[in-house]
């Protein structure tokens, strides 16, 4: 137990100081290139003062998040065996897999961006083909690694096995979540904040589930988040731009269905979800009105913005909902579902063993 606090421990640290030290080198080096952002038209007037600003800064937490998982796993793994041993080796190559395939087609926009000096980079069509073919490729590595289930854990419900409706709606959720991500990065500091929250969310729920690749994941990332905010927080010496905001949704999203509880999502990403929501509902309403609107303006962040918050006190707001949130997540993990056995009907099991095996529990309350 204290090796793997140790291991955390140095993986939160490990992801903060070197996301810090290389923001200090790569934004004087963005600022070089030009790699300024150039403010979306139809976004807020009030972000004009930010054109120019430099972009493409998830490139600092995506080498604090490597380098820190490389350094960290060569040192504890051979200490570690049962819990970092090949199979989570795997498992954790393909949440990364699934984060810088996302973050590389971020990358691809920003650069289009900076380079053409245009507020967009690639079409919606090349956008989707790119996912497309990434989240294929994803779901492919869950099958060979034997992590791919049609069994989804449900409150009430408990174990359902949804039969072949799980592949289309795990495929594009997969790809809806990732973009969700990127479009709560809206805001100084406002998708690294809930990121950081998420991340805390893992960080338990992998320790109580006893996945320690993923805790080791999450511990890593919530800390580069940290040393993230340190040039991102309000107001912001750099954003991160689609490379790191999608780069980020690839994470929060693989770190749910590596560990085969895909249902996680909805509480540690609920943020996002709400926010891409409200885009949805509002294009759904303006195109079936023709022309009228739910929301003044979203995604629901710039929402608030109109309503005369600052940008401090929304990101202070959002990151509540996140906290909110990850509690719930946390509560349905070591509460909810135990208490649920109660009314499921109990044949010649005790009730112990029946939590068990509907339960699917590896460790916690019963151990």
């Amino acid at each position: 137990m204290e090796q793997i606090s140790s291991l955390l421990a140095a993986a939160a640290v490990g992801g903060f100081a070197i996301t810090a030290v290389a923001g200090k080198f790569m934004i004087p080096a963005l600022h070089r290139l030009h790699f300024g952002q150039t403010i979306r038209e139809e976004g807020p007037t009030w972000h004009s003062k930010k054109n120019g600003t430099p972009t493409m800064g998830g490139l600092c937490f995506i080498l604090g998040i490597l380098a820190t998982l490389g350094i960290v796993w060569v040192m504890y793994s051979p200490k570690l065996p049962e819990v970092l041993g090949m199979p989570q080796l795997q498992a954790g190559m393909l949440v990364l897999f699934l984060a810088f395939g996302s973050g590389l087609i971020g990358f691809l926009d920003d650069f289009i961006k900076v380079v053409r000096h245009r507020n967009l980079g690639l079409t919606e069509a090349q956008k989707m083909i790119l996912q497309i073919a990434l989240t294929f490729g994803f779901m492919f590595g869950l099958h060979s690694l034997g992590l791919l289930t049609t069994q989804v854990q449900f409150p009430i419900f408990g174990l359902v096995d949804m039969g072949l409706l799980y592949y289309p709606i795990a495929f594009f959720g997969i790809i809806f979540l990732v973009n969700a991500v990127n479009l709560t990065d809206g805001l100084d500091g406002l998708c690294t904040g809930v990121t950081f929250v998420s991340m805390i969310g893992y960080l338990l729920a992998g320790s109580l589930l006893g996945f320690v690749h993923v805790s080791l994941i999450a511990a890593a990332t919530a800390g580069a988040c940290a040393g993230f905010l340190v040039w991102n927080f309000y107001p912001a010496k750099v954003f991160m731009g689609d490379t790191g905001s999608m780069f980020f949704g690839g994470i929060v999203t693989a770190l749910a269905f590596v560990m085969q509880r895909p249902e996680l999502v909805l509480f540690f990403g609920i943020v996002y979800i709400w926010d891409a929501m409200t885009v949805v509902i509002q294009r759904t309403y303006f195109k079936a009105t023709h022309g009228k609107r739910i929301f003044r303006m979203t995604p629901i962040h710039h929402a608030f913005e109109m309503r005369g918050w600052r940008e401090v006190k929304i990101d202070g707001f959002f990151a509540l909902i996140a906290v909110i949130g990850v509690a719930m997540g946390i509560f349905y993990i070591c509460v909810g579902l135990p208490g649920l056995c109660l009314f499921l009907p109990l044949r010649e099991v005790t009730a112990h063993e029946h939590c068990r095996e509907h339960c699917a529990y590896t460790a916690g309350p019963f151990v």
